[in-house]
């Protein structure tokens, strides 16, 4: 029995009883085209069987580093079908040595890749003297003896079948649970980068476990916005909606990745999602152009909005008060209001989607606030990739917002002090988890395996605590921690989070306090919002005025969390910042500020910003009106 809670097993179960249902939705030409369950496995069996031809053997391993599409599917069930490791990998790595040191470290024998990331491999292979192949999705290639086309992998699999077909279905029942189905990679943002080992377990049970809390109807259908390699679009994604007999749709890849992006809410429109899975970027992007749309309609329906969101709040409550306590006269007024206004908005994501799934970095509560009202929660969830990922998640039947939800079935949860003590409920702590979503350890890296597994309990470094109604709250990573003068502690992403999201002016800040005498913030504004509220103001940047009014909004957003303004008391006043630097570039993944899972990377940050930050401790810098703020101010509008 344990050997069939493979990968293999879980896919070869849903092809017998979906066998008709379409798994795969892809864009070619103007429009999406579908191919079935069985579609797919016949493919993956070739595929398969190609590899077996190719002389793949159990335990290898083979890197995957293209764009989502249906071939991304059948090339990783292909490889895990022979039992080799499959080891998927970012089309966001740029720097070649962080490929290479990825490739190398893995011992990857062969790399399936899209044409765009043919062109980083063909660069580095001459050091790489394990990878013997290189499988190309898109055909071209630099034209070397070890390249090959994926269509001839399957043509090999297919002639490879005929006498040999016994072997291949021999193959992937020798599967077992505890082998290993993939090596993903972290970040690496303060290290090397460390190889995270799923074995096949890992991830059935992790599907088990969503699929307990968030039922999936097999006519639900998902566009996979997040790069396929991502742990959280891998498993509540790929494997949840292949569990269920439900589809998922690939976007359409374009000539650059910002075209790519582009192609995001065209798809939605031809796709028609039932929900998709976002991170907080997606979030605020999607929220940007909705509240664009409605400014461009005119300050009537500016109003109109913000008086609808006003209502559709009061009565969502935090979820599951929803509506408990709301009059006869809101309940009319809500729906006034969604007929009016949000069943438009919810138009443009093709009518049908129902809500969005939030993963990786926390999703601010106001963030949550905006798209329940409008009638399309993004339900925040947690979870790590050492976990598979998913520990947590609210849902449409249970859900609070502000949390990070309910804790998922099968899976034990502590929350430890320093040293390692289960602290009372409630009790702020490292979060702390046990059971068969976990890793089995890192990739040659016994010591850091040591370190993060200890008797059996994966130690997350993220801090957080449970209610009493046992929906989990995560407050931010322990390595982010601010540290004051006198040795206490305090996570900032709260803080950062509240004033991103109560401040259209603010796009992006970072807190610093390392045993220094207060906090100071590191801000981007949001340039077009800033230079709008100046311009109603008959204002602008290029006149010492215009920067003191931007300054002085800037100060106002941060001054609202103190006493006496309208957010007072939601965080201790000494770890609010006192002063602030503006900068005029954002945090991206281009400078390497956001790792590829779209979270800062302080040290970088704090090294490069250096400077500044050591200016804000003097007088001078303290004043927000300095002359480094105002000089950014003024470059705005360049």
């Amino acid at each position: 029995m344990s050997d069939q809670r493979t990968i293999p097993w879980l896919f070869e179960t849903s092809v017998a009883r979906y066998t008709d249902n379409t798994l795969l939705w892809q864009k070619t030409g103007d429009s999406y085209a579908g191919a079935t369950y069985g579609d797919v496995r016949d493919r993956v069996h070739r595929f398969a069987a190609g590899l077996m031809h190719l002389g793949v053997r159990p335990g290898d391993r083979i890197a995957l580093i293209a764009e989502g599409r249906t071939d991304w599917v059948v090339a990783e069930l292909g490889i895990l079908f022979t039992g080799a490791i499959n080891v998927p990998l970012s089309v966001k790595i740029e720097e070649l040595n962080d490929l290479k040191f990825r490739l190398a470290h893995s011992g990857c024998r062969m790399v399936v890749v899209s044409a765009s990331q043919a062109v980083k491999v063909a660069k580095i292979r001459q050091d790489l003297p394990e990878l013997e192949r290189t499988i190309l999705f898109d055909g071209g290639g630099s034209g070397a003896a070890d390249e090959i086309a994926f269509d001839d992998v399957l043509k090999q699999g297919e002639t490879f079948l005929r006498t040999r077909a016994g072997d291949v279905e021999k193959r992937w029942r020798a599967v077992h649970e505890s082998d290993p189905a993939n090596i993903c990679y972290t970040s690496g943002t303060t290290a090397d980068p460390k190889g995270i080992i799923l074995t096949h377990r890992n991830y059935t049970a992790n599907v088990e476990q969503a699929s307990a809390i968030l039922p999936i109807p097999e006519w639900y259908c998902s566009l996979l916005i997040l790069p396929w390699d991502h742990a959280f679009a891998h498993t509540a994604g790929i494997y949840t909606l292949m569990r269920n007999g439900a589809s998922m749709a690939a976007v359409q890849v374009g000539r650059t990745p910002m075209e790519t992006l582009k192609n995001i809410p065209v798809n939605i429109r031809e796709t028609r999602p039932t929900f998709l899975l976002s991170v907080p970027s997606l979030a605020k992007s999607f929220r940007k152009n909705i509240e664009r749309g409605i400014r461009e309609k005119g300050p009537k329906v500016e109003r109109l909005f913000t008086k609808a969101l006003e209502v559709a709040c009061a009565y969502n409550g935090i979820g599951w008060d929803r509506g408990k306590n709301a009059s006869l006269a809101m309940r009319v007024q809500r729906r006034a209001f969604d007929l009016l206004l949000f069943r438009k908005i919810r138009a443009v994501f093709g009518g049908r989607l129902e809500f969005f799934i939030g993963g990786g970095a926390l999703l601010d509560i106001e963030m949550q606030r905006f798209f329940y009202a409008i009638g399309i929660p993004m339900y925040q969830g947690y979870g790590l990739t050492e976990a598979a990922p998913i520990i947590s998640a609210n849902v449409p039947k249970r859900h609070k917002l502000g949390s990070s939800g309910a804790i998922v079935p099968a899976l034990d949860v502590r929350i430890c002090d320093d040293q390692g003590k289960e602290v009372p409920r409630g009790q702020r702590g490292e979060i702390v988890v046990r059971g068969e979503n976990v890793m089995a350890g890192y990739w040659r890296n016994e010591r850091a395996t040591k370190e993060t597994i200890r008797d059996g309990w994966l130690y997350t470094g993220d801090l957080g605590y449970v209610d009493a109604d046992n929906f989990l709250y995560v407050l931010g990573r322990a390595k982010s921690l601010l540290i004051g003068h006198d040795g206490e502690k305090y996570s900032p992403e709260g803080i950062e989070e509240a004033l991103v999201g109560h401040s259209p002016l603010i796009d992006q800040v970072m807190l610093h306090n390392s045993q220094s005498p207060y906090t100071v913030a590191l801000v981007v504004p949001n340039k077009e919002a800033l230079v709008r509220a100046l311009k109603a103001q008959g204002l602008t940047v290029a006149s010492p005025e215009g920067q003191d009014a931007a300054l002085k909004m800037i100060e106002s957003a941060v001054d609202a969390y103190r006493a006496g303004g309208p957010y007072a008391g939601m965080f201790p006043e000494r770890w609010l910042p006192a002063a602030v630097a503006v900068l005029g570039e954002g945090f991206t993944e281009q400078n390497q500020f956001l790792n590829s899972t779209l979270k800062m990377v302080r040290g970088r940050i704090e090294e490069f910003y250096r400077d500044r930050i050591e200016f804000l401790f003097t007088p001078e810098g303290k004043d927000i009106g300095n002359h480094q703020n105002r000089m950014i101010i003024r470059r705005l509008e360049s």
